[in-house]
């Protein structure tokens, strides 16, 4: 089965780090390493040599880093590309801002002092997101190529053109040697005008030049323009010209008779009255929640969804990226200079305020928990992983479950698994009927949107670049 594995590159400047790297991919006999790159410069130059299925790419490299090299390779040859971080600040900088670029996600690279039993723990990750982009990258291409085959299914047959019948038109050379000239066979009838071109017709035009009437000439340096005097104008043109230059009568305010008044049925509906929500409004300023999750493929979709929002968006937004402790500041971080919200990774008792997203941290879940006074504030725990996750998309979703006070709006972009999808549904089922899914055509990974659509509980699909206008639309 060799023949059949996936062609894998590893680019690091390390060869300490490019073996052990390359040693753990290929535990796996669907995987097989047929180059490395010792830094970004020569990753571009094998890549579009060897064209392989997938690159591991480290961040920090000397004479071109990770972050420039996938710029080019997402360019001009894109696939997908895990990136290897380190732990430190800068590393985990590029890390998010390679994700927005394009790499299909990451890792945190083992050290020389990991312990082995850490070191295999990356190497599981490593395979199991490999995986993951192969299987993204292959249903991809078959959603291309089913969508190609629908297209030429539906275009209808070209018509077939008849042969033309052989043309009884003069050849070429005889039009262009009869072009022109008088036809001589042709018979004029008794007081029908002459043809043009004939030279009988001249002087009949040289008697009408010669006539008595003149136009008027008006003369400029560069031009001379024929006007006819205002007697030469139909009566009928003159009158419609003097009453354009009339200014305009401005009609009066419309009356409303008893035809005109709109029946009853086409009035716009009052919505009742929510008291608890008017309570709410009083003691926060706002009305409505957004809580957005997402996984593989988040930080550049939570970007795209961002940064359509304004800074005065009028509720606050709550958002579990799954990522491990440390690059979840560095992702807020980053958001923040891309939106014009107020974003920053959460801390726990922070209230809730309108125009703020707050992240959570990674190795914490996040809640949202009614707040002694009035309002909401955020409450963080380290109970267990949730769908293998921590933070987890579905333990934040639950705890909206009791705040009847606040219009919930749920939204699941693009990643691996299922977190989110069943207490998206319970809320569903609890009347919460906000519920917005990225589309498979926008998805990195299509995985958790795909279990809310097929759970029911998803009353919108939307492109990732629909979602924060539709955002903007429905938050009131």
């Amino acid at each position: 089965m060799r023949e059949m594995s996936y062609r894998v590159m590893v680019v690091d400047d390390s060869g300490f780090m490019r073996k052990i790297i390359s040693d753990l991919i290929e535990l796996d006999s669907s995987f097989q390493v047929v180059a490395t790159a010792t830094n970004g410069r020569e990753a571009i130059e094998k890549v579009a040599e060897l064209k392989p299925d997938l690159v591991t790419m480290d961040v920090e490299m000397p004479e071109m880093n990770g972050l420039e090299s996938l710029k080019v390779i997402m360019k001009e040859h894109p696939l997908p590309v895990i990136m290897l971080s380190g732990i430190n600040e800068e590393g985990m900088r590029e890390t998010i801002m390679a994700l927005e670029l394009g790499a299909f996600d990451f890792i945190r690279k083992p050290s020389a002092s990991t312990s082995s039993y850490d070191i295999g723990q990356v190497g599981k990750e490593l395979r199991e997101q490999m995986k993951a982009a192969m299987l993204a990258k292959e249903r991809r291409e078959l959603r291309q190529a089913a969508l190609e085959a629908k297209l030429q299914e539906a275009m209808p047959p070209l018509p077939e053109i008849p042969a033309a019948p052989p043309s009884r038109q003069p050849k070429p050379e005889l039009e262009r040697r009869t072009a022109g000239k008088p036809d001589s066979t042709a018979k004029v009838k008794p007081g029908s005008k002459p043809v043009a071109g004939n030279r009988a017709d001249k002087p009949a035009a040289s008697a009408r030049q010669k006539g008595p009437q003149k136009p008027a000439f008006v003369k400029s340096s560069e031009l001379t323009i024929a006007t006819p005097e205002p007697a030469e104008l139909p009566q009928q043109l003159i009158a419609p010209v003097a009453a354009s230059k009339e200014a305009p009568v401005k009609p009066g305010p419309a009356k409303v008779t008893k035809e005109s008044k709109l029946p009853k049925s086409s009035l716009p509906k009052q919505e009742p009255v929510d008291l608890e929500r008017l309570l709410t409004r009083a003691k926060t300023g706002y009305t409505d929640l957004v809580a957005i999750g997402t996984s593989t493929g988040g930080p550049k979709a939570l970007k795209a969804v961002l940064e359509k929002l304004p800074a005065d968006f009028p509720a606050p937004i709550i958002i579990v990226q799954h990522m491990p402790p440390n690059f979840t500041k560095s992702l807020a971080q980053r958001l923040n200079t891309l939106s014009a919200l107020n974003v920053m990774e959460a801390e726990a008792g922070m209230e809730l305020l309108p125009g703020s997203a707050y992240v959570a941290p990674g190795g914490l879940h996040m809640q949202v928990v009614p707040r002694v006074g009035g309002g909401y504030q955020i409450a963080l725990s380290h109970f267990e992983a949730r769908n293998g996750h921590r933070p987890s998309v579905d333990v934040m979703f639950e705890s909206l479950l009791p705040l009847q006070g606040l219009k919930r709006h749920l939204v699941l972009l693009t990643g691996m698994g299922s977190d989110g999808a069943r207490a998206m549904k319970r809320l569903y089922d609890a009347g919460v009927t906000s519920t917005i899914a990225e589309s498979e055509e926008s998805c990195v990974v299509y995985g958790m949107p795909r279990s809310a659509i097929e759970l029911g509980c998803v009353s919108q699909v939307l492109s990732l670049e629909q979602v924060g206008p539709k955002l903007v639309q429905i938050v009131k």
